[in-house]
């Protein structure tokens, strides 16, 4: 026992006691820190920061009705500006030059030699149908043996060109060079007939010569009615018609020969 007693007074000595547990501690004292109190002395008489729950409001009621909503949806001013721009649009085919009303007036007038030409129809810049008429002429040719492809597009190119420089001297207003091509065009319709003639009969005998020349009246004839028409050329159809006439003999006698 003498040993452990020498072993307390030689241990580190400290003013610390348990008596100062209730004392401040770290610089805070009870006063500034309520919550230091002891269990016995909190006061529990003072208001606790919670309602209860009878004393809680009442919600609002919801009003609408079911997948109908209260406010409706208005749309910015960039889309709406956008949906009626798309509304506006015109259709693909109108903005690619294709109108198959016009292709059909066209293709009647040029059937039909004595029927009046509408001018405002005609001046448009149309080369959808003279496209299909030029590969159905090279079809036709191709059937009879005949590869004459080049020479159709070549010719037809040559005679748009002269047709154009001829009427702009002749005429007041003046004319495009995409209507000379679509008039021209639209008129070869009846030499695909004499083309597609000839694969099924010959037309180098007496027969195909008079076929040959009146299809070649047929599409000049054609060709300077629609012209005069558009560009209000009246008294000079026969004028019209010599070239158109001379264009329309090439084609033929690829179609005979």
């Amino acid at each position: 026992m003498s040993g452990f007693d020498n072993f307390n007074t030689d241990f580190y000595q400290s003013s610390y006691s348990v008596d100062d547990q209730n004392q401040a501690g770290y610089g805070y004292s009870n006063t500034e820190n309520p919550y230091n109190k002891q269990y016995g002395q909190y006061d529990y008489s003072q208001p606790v920061g919670y309602a209860s729950p009878g004393m809680m409001q009442p919600q609002q009621p919801y009003t609408g009705q079911i997948f109908q909503p209260t406010q409706t949806y208005t749309p910015s001013p960039s889309q709406s500006m956008y949906s009626s721009s798309f509304d506006d649009e015109p259709p693909l085919l109108e903005e690619l030059g294709i109108n198959f009303d016009h292709i059909w007036q066209k293709t009647l007038t040029v059937l039909h030699p004595l029927k009046a030409a509408d001018g405002s129809i005609m001046n448009e810049t149309d080369l959808a149908g003279p496209m299909v008429f030029c590969l159905a002429f090279g079809a036709t040719l191709l059937l009879s043996g005949k590869i004459q492809f080049g020479y159709v597009y070549g010719i037809s190119a040559i005679g748009c060109l002269g047709m154009y420089c001829l009427l702009n001297l002749m005429s007041m207003t003046g004319v495009s060079f995409g209507c000379v091509a679509s008039v021209l065009g639209y008129c070869l319709l009846p030499m695909i007939l004499l083309s597609s003639f000839g694969v099924l009969f010959s037309l180098q005998g007496m027969m195909g010569i008079i076929l040959t020349a009146a299809i070649i009246g047929w599409c000049s004839f054609s060709a300077s009615k629609i012209f005069i028409s558009a560009l209000a050329m009246d008294g000079q159809q026969l004028l019209v018609a010599y070239p158109c006439a001379l264009l329309y003999g090439v084609f033929a006698l690829i179609s005979v020969f």
